[in-house]
């Protein structure tokens, strides 16, 4: 793979789903998921310990639900901030506002569209040549507030369509792109500091 997995959260409507693609894009490596539908203390403890379980390679624990209670997200703070060695942690919720602004604060957050909502593009991030990267900015440059969460929503998953195992700067350049939209930044300058992070070096 072109890039190391980081730990990150995932906001979408298909939880269960996002779930499954996480274990065939990040196959053979190891991951572990607990995913219920109402996320609870036992559910917390159960994770913590599989996390402190030694590893000689990478290992994903995906934690998912469309709810978590706030003991559960609690109990996980410290593990989140400090994670064992070979330890990424990936968490899918349904909505941010279910998550504590504790948890949010820990790690990028991306939101994933809506199957019929997501646009699809011709660009290829694995490929990224400024050339293109800058044909892509043009061509998007007048893009209006309301439809700019979309092309970046549709730019993440374009990465997942091509199996970009994203790093941690790629992660937070997502969610710093989502930001920026909301200060209505200058879109030519939100897709250039996104995209620059996939030229290759």
């Amino acid at each position: 793979m072109d890039y190391l997995q980081s730990s990150h959260i995932i906001i979408t409507d298909t939880v269960e789903e996002e779930v499954e693609k996480i274990k065939q894009r990040l196959y053979p490596e190891r991951v572990v998921p607990f995913y219920k539908d109402d996320f609870l203390i036992d559910d917390a403890r159960e994770a913590i310990r599989e996390a402190y379980i030694a590893e000689a390679k990478v290992k994903t624990i995906i934690l998912a639900g469309k709810t978590f209670n706030e003991a559960s997200q609690n109990a996980l703070l410290k593990v989140l901030e400090e994670p064992p060695r070979n330890i990424e942690f990936i968490i899918i919720a349904e909505s941010k506002s279910s998550l504590l602004p504790t948890v949010r604060s820990r790690l990028p957050l991306i939101s994933v569209a809506k199957k019929k909502e997501v646009l699809e593009l011709e660009l290829s991030l694995k490929k990224l040549e400024l050339s293109s990267l800058f044909d892509f900015i043009k061509e998007h440059e007048r893009t209006p507030k309301h439809e700019a969460k979309e092309l970046i929503e549709a730019l993440y998953n374009k990465a997942m369509l091509e199996e970009i195992m994203l790093s941690k700067s790629q992660l937070e350049s997502f969610e710093i792109a989502y930001k920026l939209i909301g200060l209505n930044a200058r879109m030519n300058s939100i897709l250039a500091m996104l995209l620059m992070k996939f030229i290759r070096r």
